[in-house]
């Protein structure tokens, strides 16, 4: 059997992309998640062993941490991130240790260490002039990939602040990189994770030379007067607006010059009365040349979007072979469980889309868009409506508002299915040489709710006790206990990783889904934080942010659970499927993940949410962990049939990669749990035939 055409050595040397590494996250630049390898095949796969472990050592002192990241492999070095946001470089034959970078000893260090996921790193070689490229917190990095140092003339000593050049000032609102970004030529090409709140940052794509960190060219998100799309928002739109941010990665056509960029929502999230338009270049897939930044192309698969649907993965390049002639094809999952599948050079759709009425706000000031996209194939790889009969909860079923998979954010809640969190999230899918399409999706409701804002307290206005500003604030996303749930983070013992300055940054700023309380009076900032434990000085937070205010607020994300704790709607939770894009039919569809307590009891298997993508191989076999019963599973990719499964130390939130080293092929996973209340672990496994 084969294992690619040549050996790899695991010394660090300048060589062409070799069949036996994994040199991006996505596999190759057109982020197929597929490998040519083939020794782990369909016969032998049951024979899966553990060969190596590594721990990172860096758990936060709670406890609680995530790996996101799927590891790298050049040469026969891996390289992955870490829960503190350091970089790793292991032999990828043992796992053992060459070097590591930590970001909060290098120079420009921020004051506050970052706490964001990572998913990955990227890797740009020219001769023996190799490096590594990542982020942590607001800063872009380079490093030498052979001894892990910074390179020094990159930047400002060796990293740069994405801050630096954006469209406008943003101050001190949230700004990090997740994903990694993507390599053309000697243009590093990156998109940022901005807020969800008003006044969060613009989602600018800039590409920076990978030498110098100079910034080559930049593209507008939000558009200025003169550009195309500009008159998709208010007048002078782009001197306050944010959001339209590519934080879910991008893909490269490296032949065409052309890099695919999905963008997300514009801020507020599910509120646009002040944003009125269709939003471009907001939940988009955009086209642009690589070289210059300009735009060749755009789909937008939401207009104005109202519920959280960013395009929450990087495309797939394809060639579908199923037609008079091959096709160059690039395909988008969304959120929404649709995939949108277009012509690479022209933007045109490969199956039909149509533009359908749908319902209307009842939020006073709100516009919704009256119609929206609705591609015909696929038919939608997630449910996307539910009734009465298929939920465990009818009594609030019927409170709330339903129906339609575009029904917007109302005061008395509405059914969000999929839920913010997808059908298809940032895993991605994952494509074959034949044109299928491998993708898994949860598949459980969340509830739109939104309320009246609050008005900004006079300042003579008496104070709230800390408690009860928790309760009003807080509690509807963190809990009552303040031990987190769905998006939000445990807030118990906040105090012993997230310092009182940092803290205070976020209350007034917002971070990530959070957003900004700087409408609470100093004074009552400080209690709530002292009720978190913090001990703060009378004058600390008395400063006071202004923000625009809208009329409406969310009331927080809430998945929607019955009373035993399961998804209020009826199974699969979770499913794994196989779509033919030259047909657009699918070969097969299965649930993916179980819950022991209930298969104890015989019910079937039902799924379960997940974090995490696929990758498919020339064996035969595709790989993904991403379920919440910590499993790590490989099945058959022509059936679905399950061929062999693994028990991970916490739930594999990531996606895997495969790799060869001296004529061995291996798998790794980052399994680094922490999500949905599942343990946390400072992991990455590999496996390998005995």
């Amino acid at each position: 059997m084969k294992l690619g055409i040549l050996l790899v050595v695991a010394a660090c040397t300048t060589s062409a992309p070799s069949p036996n590494d994994w040199r991006v996250t996505g596999g190759s630049p057109g982020n197929t998640r597929y490998s040519p390898l083939d020794q782990i095949n369909t016969g032998n796969v049951a024979q899966l062993r553990v060969t190596w472990i590594y721990h990172t050592g860096d758990l936060p002192a709670d406890g609680h941490g995530e790996i996101q990241a799927t590891p790298i492999v050049v040469n026969g070095v891996l390289y992955a991130t870490t829960p503190a946001l350091a970089v790793v470089a292991l032999h990828a034959e043992n796992g053992s240790l060459i070097w590591r970078f930590d970001p909060r000893t290098a120079p420009n260090a921020p004051r506050t260490p970052p706490s964001h996921v990572n998913r990955g790193v990227v890797y740009w070689a020219d001769g023996a002039d190799q490096r590594i490229f990542f982020t942590a917190g607001r800063r872009l990095y380079a490093l030498d990939a052979k001894a892990g140092r910074s390179i020094l003339t990159f930047g400002d000593s060796g990293s740069i602040d994405l801050k630096a050049g954006l469209s406008r000032d943003i101050d001190d609102a949230y700004l990090v990189a997740t994903s990694p970004g993507v390599i053309y030529k000697d243009l590093l090409i990156q998109g940022t994770r901005v807020g969800e709140e008003e006044g969060s940052a613009p989602g600018d794509i800039r590409a920076y030379d990978v030498r110098s960190g100079a910034i080559r060219w930049t593209f507008h998100t939000i558009p200025r007067p003169g550009e195309f799309g500009y008159d998709s928002w208010p007048a002078e739109a782009w001197r306050t607006a944010g959001g339209a941010n590519s934080w879910a990665g991008m893909t490269v056509d490296q032949g065409r010059g052309i890099v695919f960029v999905p963008t997300g929502s514009a801020t507020p999230d599910f509120y646009g009365g002040a944003r009125a338009g269709a939003n471009l270049f907001a939940n988009a897939l955009v086209a642009l040349d690589a070289a210059t930044g300009k735009r060749l192309w755009h789909f937008q698969t939401v207009h104005h979007d109202l519920w959280d649907r960013d395009l929450p993965a990087a495309p797939n390049l394809v060639t579908l072979t199923g037609h008079p002639s091959p096709i160059d094809a690039v395909a988008q999952i969304a959120k929404s469980g649709f995939v949108f599948l277009f012509d690479r050079e022209s933007g045109k759709p490969l199956f039909p889309i149509e533009e359908r009425a749908v319902p209307a706000s009842n939020l006073t000031g709100e516009r919704t868009w009256p119609t929206q996209p609705f591609p015909l194939k696929p038919i939608p790889f997630a449910r996307q409506a539910l009734g009465e009969s298929d939920v465990t909860d009818p009594k609030r079923f019927r409170a709330l508002r339903s129906g339609a998979l575009f029904t917007p954010p109302s005061r008395e809640g509405s059914v969000v299915l999929p839920g913010f969190d997808g059908g298809g999230e940032w895993g991605g899918a994952a494509v074959d040489p034949d044109g299928v399409l491998y993708v898994n999706a949860s598949d459980v409701p969340w509830i739109a709710a939104m309320r009246e804002s609050a008005a900004i307290p006079p300042a003579t206005a008496a104070a709230r006790s800390g408690a009860v500003v928790y309760a009003t604030a807080c509690a509807g996303c963190h809990g009552g206990d303040r031990r987190g749930r769905d998006r939000a983070p445990s807030l118990v013992g906040v105090r012993t990783h997230l310092s009182v300055d940092a803290a205070q940054d976020v209350l007034e700023s917002g971070r990530g889904f959070m957003p900004s309380f700087a409408n609470l009076a100093g004074k009552e900032r400080r209690a709530v934080l002292e009720y978190l434990g913090y001990s703060v000085a009378p004058g600390d937070t008395v400063s006071r942010l202004q923000r625009p205010m809208s009329p409406y607020e969310f009331v927080g994300y809430e998945r929607w659970r019955d009373s035993t704790g399961y998804p209020a709607v009826k199974p699969p939770w979770g499913t794994l499927s196989a779509i033919d894009l030259n047909t657009g039919d699918y070969r097969w569809r299965i649930p993916l993940g179980e819950f022991a307590a209930l298969t104890a009891r015989g019910v079937p298997i039902t799924g379960t949410e997940q974090y995490g993508g696929p990758i498919v191989t020339a064996g035969g076999l595709l790989f993904i962990a991403a379920t919440q019963d910590a499993k790590f599973r490989a099945f058959d990719k022509s059936t679905g049939r399950l061929l062999w499964e693994a028990t991970l130390p916490a739930p594999g939130y990531a996606t895997p990669s495969t790799y060869a080293v001296g004529g061995k092929q291996f798998v790794v996973i980052a399994a680094g749990g922490g999500k949905l209340g599942s343990k946390s672990s400072d992991t990455y496994v590999a496996y390998a035939l005995p």
